[in-house]
């Protein structure tokens, strides 16, 4: 990967390192993800402010971002808003 500068001591010693591979994120992940939810789909989950108690294995796992369109945007200090 690449090098990067950590910091420590309150700011007085630095370090170039190795960059790490990400754990929060990309393909590893989702994979990492999916195995967890699937070990834990027969685990109850609360929704809708506690009122409601679904199974986590009967959430439907959603592909990607949504895209906003249609969407109302505020601006100014919440007066105005426009649909994206």
């Amino acid at each position: 990967m690449g090098k990067v500068v950590r910091i420590g001591g309150r700011g007085t010693s630095r370090r170039v390192i190795d960059k790490p591979e990400d754990r929060w994120t990309g393909k590893k992940y989702k994979e990492d993800q999916d195995k967890r939810k699937e070990a834990s789909k027969d685990r109850y989950v609360s929704m809708g402010r506690g009122t409601k108690r679904v199974k986590f294995g009967d959430i439907a796992t959603t592909s990607g971002r949504p895209s906003g369109k249609g969407m109302w945007i505020s601006g100014g200090r919440g007066t105005k808003r426009r649909k994206l």
